[in-house]
């Protein structure tokens, strides 16, 4: 969320950031009016405290003395219950601010384009895209050709947008994560299995509650799956404060995770491309202020050295404010490109929340001018599913087996998927 101070100090400057994302501004204005109430009632419940602790020590003092203070008791008791009402006005006043902060988007960082989708602007792009003599097959025609992709039976057994994955297209998994966790930890990020249930807490602190709520699977105890592990690494610090010189703090997670794609049907519903079941290495930096940027291209190197190394042509763009989720202030996207499709498909993201997280996750280190919130990171290391498609499109041969990028061949044990 937002700093309550800032917001109030600089309304205008707010507003004018939220326009770039393209959000309304009435949750603002309600809560600057909300926040005012609230600053009244908080002069009113101090002043009528104040004056109750006067008329206590004078109450004490009639009787010290020996004199009658029916009168005075009665008036402090008709005090003592107009405070109360008052502080359940504030309780409430208090909690509706909460609520209308938590709607109100992350500030998009200067260098962040202004607009929506197609306002976002290409960085660069890397690789060569594979030129074809034969027929181009997409993932979904090549994973059933070979007896590597079954989605009907996977239709059977769950329901639509889950698959089976079977023989060569685990063993290329795999071998995607242990490639994706030593690229990781070289550069400084402690591998975490984290766990893929979490309390409803996890999730407001860390954005996805309440703006995606309708994408979570809940339990019938009111627990959450986790559409990212980012969830899961994030909470590992929630109600904290992180030792200064220790940080950054940099985790990176491999789970599955889940995603109800609500308001989704009709878009990618062929093949692995958008799964409601899917496994993700992810990576997590808690840090100083100070370090954020860097932290923030230290992530995009990890993304773009391990689609390097994969052969995989891909393009870095610099996602608009409008297209931003609420909690980043700042995105790169990593698409790949996907031949089936003729067109580029995001495969990674890296994202700066900025103090945005960790004021919902009450995440702090001491400085000497008081306590200070950290700054919050998070990057895709690998989307297992969409990588894998990245690889079946752009290393598929003539005879319709699929060549195992090179990188990989020593973690496969092999150079072709279904030769």
């Amino acid at each position: 969320m937002l700093d309550v101070k800032m917001v109030r100090a600089n309304p205008d400057e707010v507003r004018r950031a939220l326009a770039r994302r393209g959000a309304l501004s009435t949750s603002l204005d309600e809560f600057l009016e909300v926040e005012e109430d609230r600053r009244r009632l908080v002069t009113e419940v101090e002043s009528m405290r104040a004056e109750r602790k006067t008329a206590s020590e004078a109450i004490g003092a009639r009787k010290r003395a020996g004199e009658d203070a029916a009168a005075e008791m009665a008036a402090t008791r008709e005090l003592g219950d107009r405070i109360k009402k008052r502080e359940r006005e504030l309780d409430a006043v208090e909690a509706h601010l909460k609520d209308l902060l938590l709607d109100i988007p992350n500030i998009p960082l200067d260098d962040v384009p202004t607009g929506g989708e197609d306002d976002s602007v290409v960085l660069r792009e890397v690789g060569t895209r594979p030129d074809f003599d034969f027929e181009v097959k997409d993932h979904l025609d090549l994973g059933v050709a070979l007896d590597l992709i079954d989605m009907e039976r996977a239709a059977k057994a769950s329901g639509s947008r889950f698959a089976y994955l079977k023989g060569d297209l685990v063993l290329l998994q795999f071998a995607l994560v242990r490639f994706g966790i030593d690229v990781i930890t070289q550069k400084g990020f402690t591998p975490v299995i984290p766990p893929v249930l979490v309390r409803e807490e996890a999730m407001f602190g860390t954005g996805f509650f309440p703006t995606d709520e309708a994408m979570i699977y809940r339990t019938t105890d009111g627990e959450c799956l986790v559409g990212t592990s980012e969830v899961s690494l994030a909470a590992m610090h929630m109600e904290e404060f992180l030792e200064a010189g220790k940080l950054p703090l940099r985790y990176m997670g491999y789970s599955t995770c889940f995603r109800r794609e609500a308001g989704a049907a009709g878009r990618d519903t062929r093949g692995i491309l958008r799964m409601h079941q899917f496994d993700k290495i992810e990576m997590f930096s808690f840090c100083l202020p100070e370090q954020s940027a860097f932290e923030h291209e230290l992530i995009l190197s990890a993304e773009e050295e391990i689609l390097q190394s994969l052969e995989i042509p891909y393009r870095v763009v610099n996602i608009a404010a409008g297209d931003l989720g609420a909690p980043a202030a700042k995105k790169y996207d990593c698409e790949a490109w996907l031949p089936g499709q003729q067109r580029y498909r995001e495969v990674t993201s890296a994202s700066n929340c900025t103090d945005y997280q960790a004021r919902r996750l009450d995440c702090r280190y001491r400085t000497d001018k008081g306590p200070r919130f950290v700054h919050t990171l998070n990057g895709t290391g690998i989307a297992l599913g969409r990588t894998i498609i990245a690889i079946m499109e752009n290393f598929q041969q003539a005879d319709g087996t699929v060549k195992v990028p090179a990188a990989l061949v020593p973690l496969m044990g092999k150079d072709r998927i279904g030769g």
